[in-house]
């Protein structure tokens, strides 16, 4: 699946991943590959992405928006 984390200003993260974990407004959830669409703001927290091959990273946000479609996972942060 892909993630794509944007902002205003930059494209922070556009890569291909196996799974998602985001700070959502009911708490935490993840992502993995053929999951249900869904919209959902997200709260101040980390991003967790595990890329293809196992590298597990984390990214900080303020805030925004994830929407989750087609094996597409794009947020638009604050």
């Amino acid at each position: 699946m892909t993630l794509k984390v944007i902002s205003a200003e930059e494209v922070m993260y556009d890569g291909k991943v196996t799974l998602v974990t985001l700070p959502g407004e009911k708490g935490l959830f993840t992502v993995l590959e053929n999951h249900a669409s869904l919209v959902s703001v997200l709260l101040p927290g980390d991003i967790v992405y595990e890329e293809e091959g196992g590298s597990r990273k984390t990214m900080a946000i303020e805030g925004g928006i994830a929407d989750v479609d087609k094996n597409v996972v794009s947020v638009c942060i604050y």
